[in-house]
């Protein structure tokens, strides 16, 4: 079974600092990100997974990412994850 991945990052070097994604290969991906080759997360290295929510929709995966990212996802993902 394949799953897909909704995670939420949390910077170490300012813990302020949260980034939302997708991905099929969350080890993969972390390494991506800490590697400095996300244009939208290479300033706040190193990432460190705060929460990962796994799928076997992807399309629900995604809706749910989408979610995440709106005002009403930020700040449940404040109050809950």
């Amino acid at each position: 079974m394949k799953f897909y991945y909704v995670y939420v990052l949390q910077s170490e070097s300012n813990s302020e600092r949260f980034y939302t994604g997708f991905t099929d290969d969350l080890e993969s991906r972390l390494k991506t990100h800490n590697q400095g080759k996300c244009k939208h997360t290479f300033k706040h290295i190193p990432w460190k997974i705060k929460t990962a929510i796994a799928f076997t929709d992807k399309g629900k995966a995604l809706e749910f990412e989408k979610y995440l990212k709106t005002a009403s996802g930020r700040a449940f993902t404040k109050k809950r994850l």
